[in-house]
């Protein structure tokens, strides 16, 4: 009996393919969307992982100098000899031809053996000893294999791919890779590798200038800064998947309502209602598994074809490591498939409940699928309005980073669920302007349509929805981000020396060739509980027309100036409740609060005091970087003689232009992903529309053949159902401008300031909706087409059987 019952529910897919393929489709890309963004995002932070880890530095004490800036390899050597136990470290960006890489220089023999990249013997095993071709000149890159061979033969050393080491970076000896960087006699930091001898002296007996930063669960900076990119990522990419579901709603639910009276015969011969649930919860299981599958293909090739982006604006903006290869793991997979049957399960829910509710002698006929009781309209009324009234409390009294969330998919799914209603409304408006009976009978076939198509339309509405909101929140971080450059960069130069005796000479060189000179000093400090730093802001009109202030008291850069008062960043504000006027405990004393000032994309807790009290405070910070203001024109000659003149690289002499030019390029590739998953999207409701339209142009010859007996023409009627399907478009389009809003406001006003501790401003731009919803309504004239050519071609015949059938 069961293999018999099981054999008849699995005939209905043989005898309608297309259903079929629509379901298999729908969840296909649902998950390819999801899984795709997941990809991403796991390979980007197993990079991040892989980066603090590197040579074991996630769990040893570094060493660096206080003022930020690189060191003399002398430093090392008095260290040892004093007692530390220390290894150098220098790192840089080496370039051959196209290719870029991280060249990290260690000490292999002050190195212990566990910390090596491989493990002892670079990636022999263990006890092995060192590998002597490292040691020996002219010495050897150790690099992972895809990055070998592009470097291979392109430098004067040689290169060796090791299995295990990632992509991207690449290990050498210190002398070898202080050669290649031009960096000679210098090092970047020291890993503090054991405990010192017992008569070692402190840190700060002997090197005063220098600081020890132990490792803690705070230190996260790289992921908590790149966490907002990946948190629009994984929000797209669930706005995505939730579109998708809709097809697949849509789909599994024409299928259930087909097999009623499969359904009813099935439990008249004997199948009880727990083994036809069984057998129907088992096909669809098996169809998730493999449309999961599908999709989780789809999502690799996704997220191979969009990661090479996602790794240049993560690199670019946060100076994050991320490898440009896909690495797929086992969890991922496994995720996907879940999520896969998690879908599925979510969008059968509803069928799977009526058909438990079946009584054993319901009537063999089956609901025409494109009317719609009111009942269930004023339960999606009464749904929506309860969903309203959450979000709006959310919004009000919630707080948290859930909360926010549960906010943003409350006001989505009440949107969502309105839809229908909004459409009944709009299309009884309608009805009012009809002139003659062909109009009259258009609006009311339209919206008995709506029924049929909700599921289509709130697919679209979705979709347009998360393109309007998402298009704001980056244009409004657009226009933001280059205003806050222009203000944060005003002066033409910034330079970095190498230490204190050449920032004095440079000093000099500079006094008659620039117009100011400003130095540019912090020190890390607890700030409110929190890791911070502290940094000291000379008294010149730079910051006083520049610096982006979001709230100050009067006369707010004379008190920082007489060094009383401090200024915040926007995140320290929101973390502690602090405004212009309070108070703030530093070191060095109690501080007035004169300002709070922007800064965007920084977790860590910032204050700014006058330069005069901060070196009366933290007298031992050098002064090694300095912003210059020097005439435009000039800016590129004089950064050519300091690098000539005092040997510096290029990564210690920094044009404004260029780095405004850079950042803006990044932005623009971090647009060209957002601008792929908003075209994936508005493909997946088109598709909604498209089979919704064909699953209902068999089911509407009823509704058609009176129609055309009458004398309206079939290729009057496929232009009928043409138009009609863009007019239910613009009116879909019309609400998800708000809605799109709405999720903009949220995602920057809400979610990224309880995720990030910084809010930014929101701007609207009508252009861009002005092109989604002609782009709207295209994709809904192409999804309506094939079935308007299908109702032109229909043969006359299969028309006047429906009143041979008429029921």
């Amino acid at each position: 009996m069961i293999g018999a019952a099981l054999g008849a529910l699995l005939s209905h897919w043989t005898r309608r393919p297309f259903q079929l393929l629509t379901l298999v489709i729908g969840l296909a890309t649902a998950t390819a969307l999801w899984s795709g963004v997941q990809a991403i995002n796991a390979q980007a932070r197993q990079s991040y992982a892989d980066a603090a880890n590197r040579l074991g530095e996630a769990d040893l004490p570094v060493i660096e100098a206080r003022g930020g800036g690189d060191l003399a390899q002398a430093r090392f050597i008095a260290l040892r000899r004093a007692g530390w136990q220390v290894a150098p470290i220098i790192e840089g960006q080496l370039a051959s031809g196209d290719t870029a890489i991280l060249l990290i220089g260690i000490d292999p023999l002050s190195m212990p053996p566990g910390r090596l990249p491989g493990g002892a013997g670079f990636g022999a095993e263990p006890g092995a000893g060192l590998d002597a071709d490292f040691l020996a000149p002219p010495g050897v890159l150790l690099t992972g294999p895809e990055t070998a061979s592009q470097l291979e033969g392109a430098l004067p050393v040689p290169v060796r791919a090791a299995e295990g080491m990632a992509e991207g970076r690449a290990y050498a000896d210190i002398g070898i890779a202080q050669r290649l960087l031009n960096r000679p006699g210098r090092i970047d930091r020291m890993l503090v590798t054991g405990p010192g001898s017992l008569g070692a002296p402190s840190l700060e007996r002997i090197a005063p200038d220098l600081a020890q930063r132990r490792p803690s669960g705070e230190d996260d900076a790289l992921g908590r800064l790149t966490d907002s990119f990946h948190l629009n990522l994984t929000a797209f990419g669930l706005l995505a998947f939730a579109v998708g579901l809709f097809i697949v709603r849509g789909a599994i639910g024409l299928a259930f309502e087909q097999r009623r009276p499969v359904f009813r015969t099935l439990r008249a011969l004997g199948v009880s209602r727990n083994a036809l649930l069984g057998l129907l919860a088992a096909e669809l299981a098996a169809l998730a598994l493999v449309s999961g599958a599908a999709g989780m293909g789809l999502g690799y090739l996704l997220a191979g074809l969009l990661l090479p982006d996602v790794a240049a604006t993560l690199r670019g903006l946060y100076g994050a490591q991320v490898e440009g290869a896909l690495s797929i793991r086992p969890a991922w997979w496994l995720a996907g498939l879940a999520i896969a049957l998690a879908g599925t399960a979510l969008a059968a829910a509803g069928s799977f409940w009526q058909v438990a509710r079946l009584p054993l002698l319901a009537p063999a006929q089956p609901r025409a699928w494109a009317l719609a009781s009111r009942k269930l309209l004023r339960g999606q009324q009464l749904a929506a309005l309860a969903l309203a009234a959450a979000a709006i409390a959310l919004a009000l009294w919630g707080s948290g980073l859930i909360a926010g969330f549960a906010l943003l998919g409350a006001a989505l799914l009440a949107a969502a669920l309105l839809l229908p209603s909004i459409l009944q409304g709009a299309l009884a408006l309608g009805a009012r302007t009809a002139r003659g009976v062909v109009q009259d009978w258009f609006w009311a076939d339209t919206r008995q349509q709506v029924p049929g198509l909700s599921l289509a339309l709130m697919a679209l509405l979705l979709a347009l929805s998360a393109n309007i909101g998402v298009g704001t929140m980056v244009s409004s971080f657009r226009l933001t981000f280059t205003g806050w450059l222009d203000q944060r960069l005003a002066a033409e130069l910034y330079v970095t020396a190498p230490d204190a005796e050449t920032a004095a000479r440079m000093r000099e060189y500079l006094a008659p060739r620039t117009g100011a000179i400003l130095p540019i000093v912090q020190a890390e400090a607890r700030i409110d509980g929190q890791p911070g730093a502290i940094y000291g802001v000379a008294d010149h009109a730079t910051y006083r027309r520049n610096w982006p202030l979001l709230g100050s008291v009067p006369g707010v850069w004379d008190r920082i100036a007489a060094g009383g008062s401090v200024l915040i960043n926007e995140q320290l504000s929101r973390r502690a409740g602090l405004v212009p006027g309070d108070k703030i405990d530093l070191p060095g004393g109690r501080f007035n609060i004169a300002g709070i000032y922007s800064d965007y994309g920084n977790p860590a807790p910032q204050v700014m005091m006058g330069l005069t009290r901060f070196e009366s405070e933290f007298p031992e910070v050098p002064q090694l970087r300095f912003a210059l203001r020097v005439p435009p024109e000039a800016a590129a000659d004089l950064a050519r003689a300091l690098r000539a003149q005092f040997g510096l690289g290029d990564d210690a002499v920094v044009d404004q232009a260029a780095v405004k030019a850079l950042s803006l390029a990044i932005f623009e590739r971090t647009f060209t992903v957002t601008a792929a998953l908003n075209v994936l999207t508005l493909s997946v409701a088109g598709l909604a529309i498209l089979t919704s339209l064909l699953t209902l142009g068999t089911m509407r010859l009823p509704q058609l053949a009176p129609v055309w007996s009458l004398g309206l023409t079939r290729a009057r009627l496929a232009r009928l159902e043409l138009t009609r399907a863009i007019l239910l478009a613009a009116i879909t389009f019309l609400a998800a401008v708000p809605t799109g809003l709405l999720l903009a406001w949220v995602l920057l006003s809400i979610i990224n300031v309880e995720a990030f501790g910084w809010r930014l401003p929101m701007h609207v731009f009508p252009g861009d909706w002005l092109r989604l919803g002609v782009l709207s309504l295209l994709a809904a004239a192409l999804a309506s087409l094939w079935p308007s050519i299908r109702i032109a071609r229909t043969p006359p015949s299969d028309l006047l059987k429906v009143f041979a059938n008429e029921r």
